[in-house]
């Protein structure tokens, strides 16, 4: 896509921190980042978030995720690594290119919003209704 900022960043256009590569993948670090080591991964193939990305790019993605990972781990020792991923304006996802987010967190660090919230036991009639709709869907 001619004005995407990653697809940018992938042909090299744009610069960036670029930590890993192969055929399928992308990854560099944010230069808005949450903490140090703050990495995004992107497939090559421009897709605008999961609705979209096809089966292959997807696990490509994932596939790198997990040798990214172990490198942070190995360089920054981080306590836990939050993988974010936003689909969708209504979920705050700012550039509409999937992608992935890989965020160490170290010890004292201030909690991600994402990752925290107070646990509100559900209406379990209700829940049971909207897995029975969603699994209906599922082709």
């Amino acid at each position: 896509m001619e004005d995407c900022i990653f697809c940018k960043i992938v042909k090299g256009e744009i610069p960036s921190f670029k930590v890993y590569e192969d055929e399928k993948v992308f990854a560099f670090e944010d230069i808005n980042p949450i903490s140090p080591g703050h990495t995004l991964i992107i497939p090559k193939r421009h897709a605008k978030d999961l609705w979209e990305i096809s089966s292959d790019d997807l696990s490509a993605v994932h596939s790198a995720s997990k040798k990214i990972i172990k490198a942070i781990q190995d360089v920054l020792q981080p306590s836990g690594v939050a993988c974010v991923q936003l689909n969708g304006p209504g979920a705050n996802q700012v550039v509409l290119h999937y992608h992935l987010h890989l965020v160490p967190r170290i010890v004292g660090d201030p909690e991600l919003p994402v990752a925290t919230w107070e646990i509100n036991e559900g209406d379990m009639e209700a829940i049971k209704e909207t897995a029975v709709r969603i699994a209906a869907a599922i082709k």
